[in-house]
């Protein structure tokens, strides 16, 4: 990530001048990634569960997000952004925002960057909500999101953006698709492989409720990522009118392959299909979204249309495993071939490629082969202990507030029972 930490602070002679242009697209792509959130994943995925549980993704992601912003302000940001600390995780002199008042990110305030961050550490562990909808227990819900931020997003994001081991080594996510997606997808596959299969999986699954709130989901994620990829160039310019251009690019280009394909295997092409290849496409675009050209975005879309869209039936009915709304299939796995094909698309001259990052020990441009050794070290950590890391919380939380709704629960839906309330009340 371009971005620098709220580390760096002014110069002895004073805080640069404000840049009121790159300050109010800061702010401005802040808010578009809260909207990813709150509504977009919000009603993709509960447009995607039955009638029944659509409060209950409504209610996680809200829940997630109020709590993923106290634990920001409380300790995550400096367990992510203080780079005081040593290679594996931030120091705390930033706890609760100690020293915000004297911190620049070049010529906008800290505070601006302080919420960016933020609504990134909203964001994923709401992706992770697909894996285990319409079966998990709201309070087992908030305590693996809790968990899970403080011993898998926050040592990810000071690894690859806060002065970290990887950031060293001079790996490229420029906005997450290995603190993201890669953390996300590895995660829900674990959990959802742990907490069981929904009844009836895989062949008496009920279809989506409400194809119309997918979409108006999805695209809402597809205007909120301009935000999560182009404001993460950290200002208004030319490299984040790039951003945008080819993070657009790769979501269209994918969206038309995953029908394309789609048509061939089931002779329809559906509204739910096209937004979830939108969806695939975005995810396999970002870590990449700093380096490559337009035609390198249409093949990272073109790729991410196929493959995204076969590891759905590989995770259901080769692993069989209920990933209910394909979770690691379309982040996860979209994270990490896109992490994978920047050190090739990404290199100068590629595509349009806008050239790769500077190897520390020689201080020469990384060669495709050296920065995909790097890419491939940085995500192979990543995803092991994304993997353990979950294990781990989840058996505390079987042990503890326990992980699953009863069966009488999970047939009368989740949002009644608990949470006391419907979706839908045609009798009023």
């Amino acid at each position: 990530m371009l971005l620098l930490s709220s580390g760096t602070l002014f110069a002895a002679e004073g805080p640069p001048p404000i840049d009121t242009g790159n300050t109010a697209w800061m702010i401005t792509a802040t808010v578009l990634v809260l909207m990813m959130t709150l509504p977009g994943l919000a009603l993709f995925y509960g447009g995607l569960v039955r009638a029944k549980n659509l409060l209950s993704v409504l209610m996680h992601c809200y829940a997630i997000a109020a709590l993923a912003s106290v634990m920001w302000v409380a300790f995550l940001y400096t367990m992510a952004f203080d780079d005081q600390g040593g290679d594996w995780l931030g120091g705390f002199g930033k706890t609760f925002l100690s020293d915000l008042n004297t911190g620049w990110e070049k010529n906008y305030p800290a505070t601006v960057f302080v919420m960016f961050q933020m609504t990134f550490a909203i964001i994923t562990p709401g992706l992770i909500v697909g894996a285990f909808v319409e079966r998990m227990k709201f309070v087992a819900v908030m305590v693996f999101t809790a968990l899970w931020l403080v011993l898998v997003y926050a040592p990810a994001v000071y690894w690859v953006w806060g002065g970290g081991i990887m950031m060293k080594w001079g790996a490229i996510d420029l906005a997450g698709g290995i603190v993201v997606h890669a953390t996300a997808g590895v995660s829900a596959l674990v959990l959802a492989k742990m907490i069981g299969p929904r009844k009836g999986f895989p062949k008496q699954l009920h279809p989506p409720h409400s194809p119309g709130l997918v979409m108006i989901g999805a695209s809402l994620l597809w205007v909120g990522w301009f935000g999560f990829n182009a404001g993460s160039q950290g200002g208004a310019n030319s490299a984040a009118g790039l951003t945008m251009l080819v993070t657009h690019i790769s979501a269209a280009t994918a969206a038309l392959v995953w029908c394309l394909v789609e048509r061939l295997k089931t002779g329809k092409t559906g509204v739910v299909g096209i937004a979830t290849g939108m969806v695939a496409g975005l995810a396999t675009i970002t870590p990449a979204s700093g380096n490559v050209g337009p035609m390198g975005a249409m093949v990272i879309g073109a790729s991410a249309g196929v493959i995204c869209y076969f590891m759905c039936g590989f995770v259901r009915h080769r692993l069989k495993i209920d990933d209910s709304l394909d979770v690691f299939a379309v982040h996860g796995a979209g994270g990490i071939l896109g992490t994978i094909m920047v050190a090739f698309l990404g290199a100068e001259g590629v595509l349009g490629g806008t050239g790769l990052n500077t190897n520390p020990e020689t201080g020469e441009t990384f060669s495709s082969i050296g920065q995909l050794a790097v890419q491939l070290k940085s995500l192979g950590i990543t995803i092991v202990w994304s993997a353990v890391a979950t294990m781990i919380i989840v058996v505390i939380i079987r042990k503890t507030v326990g992980l699953r709704v009863d069966e009488e629960v999970e047939l009368e839906g989740l949002d009644s029972a608990e949470h006391g309330e419907t979706a839908y009340n045609f009798d009023s």
